[in-house]
């Protein structure tokens, strides 16, 4: 194995170890909080995550065992299993965040009707139709016989061996692609552009009055009116940074996997094996930055996970007064608290 083949192996076993981590914490959470579980993303983030979990779990430890044996983890059968998984769960993680755009565009853009147009039952609904969405792109592929170890990639994936049958395959992997990146990619633009011009708005909306408050106040100290005006850009900066983040990590994790196939299969030239694995750990990367993205930088999750760990001390600190005393127990106390 040489240099790029060791920083590869190590980037993936990295990207496993932080979207394990990340994803059983969001899960926990969701599991501890019933606040968290009565709203509704967060059902689409509970199929996020274990969209995730399954991804981590099964297909980067194969496609890191594909890299470092050069050859097919397993035999036929398992790949085939595994190209059908990582069809379904890489649709379905990108339809569950178009799915979270569209309730933050309606909770954004229509916040006196959210509940009635964004009730649990038609988050279901929603997450009924990813699913569907989803699995007819991987039962189509395998029942035509199109998924298989893909060398390039290092991964079990939509592969056809045939050569007579290019021209068709060609053809399903631009439609799968255009109706799972390209279609979440252009749902999560709409919405997230919609809620921007909202967000700017309410934000000019805010400066007005903050600049009619400080011309009042003629008395205010000018630190204090300093204060207020750096509130007033971050203001104006936050909901650019979340909206960049979402559309950004997206594009980022997703682009380079799905053109690397698209210029695979356009008979433009050979693609270097290293590019081809270091956009496949690109497009798995998204499953460790889901939880942040999404769940983990929010303050519910943050309450939730600071409430857990609570617990888990306090519950250490109890243990140990029974062999330490009383007094060392409350000094632990006082010290956890």
């Amino acid at each position: 194995m040489n240099s790029w083949d060791v920083s590869l192996a190590c980037l993936l076993v990295g990207m496993i170890a932080v979207s394990l981590l990340s994803n059983v914490v969001v899960l926990i959470c969701f599991l501890y909080s019933p606040d968290i579980r009565k709203q509704v993303p967060g059902l689409f983030i509970l199929n996020l995550t274990c969209c995730n979990l399954l991804m981590t779990v099964v297909n980067m430890p194969l496609t890191l065992a594909g890299m470092l044996n050069k050859q097919q983890p397993g035999g036929d059968r398992l790949c085939h299993i595994v190209g059908f998984l990582e069809t379904f769960l890489t649709t379905n993680s990108m339809l569950s965040m178009a799915a979270l755009s569209i309730d933050r565009w309606v909770a954004v853009v229509f916040p006196l009707s959210y509940h009635s147009k964004m009730r649990y039952k038609d988050a279901a609904l929603i997450v009924g139709y990813t699913w569907l969405h989803s699995i007819s792109f991987p039962i189509a592929a395998l029942s035509l016989s199109w998924l298989g170890f893909h060398h390039l990639y290092a991964s079990c994936t939509l592969y056809s061996k045939r050569h007579e049958e290019r021209v068709p395959f060609g053809v399903f992997t631009g439609v799968f692609h255009a109706l799972s990146f390209l279609l979440s990619f252009v749902v999560l633009c709409f919405t997230y552009l919609k809620v921007l011009k909202v967000a700017r708005f309410h934000c000019k909306r805010i400066d007005v009055i903050t600049m009619q408050t400080l011309v009042l106040l003629v008395d205010i100290h000018p630190s204090v009116r300093e204060r207020c005006l750096e509130e007033q850009k971050r203001r104006r900066q936050r909901a650019t940074k979340k909206i960049s983040t979402f559309i950004g990590t997206f594009l980022l994790c997703f682009a380079p996997y799905v053109i690397t196939r698209l210029v695979e299969l356009s008979y433009i030239g050979p693609i270097s094996y290293h590019w081809g694995v270091f956009s496949k750990c690109l497009a798995y990367s998204k499953a460790a930055s889901d939880p942040f993205v999404y769940s983990l930088l929010r303050h519910q999750y943050k309450k939730s996970w600071k409430d857990i760990l609570n617990r888990i001390l306090k519950r250490g600190s109890i243990n140990s007064s029974g062999l330490t005393g009383d007094s060392h127990s409350q000094n632990i106390l006082q010290i956890t608290e």
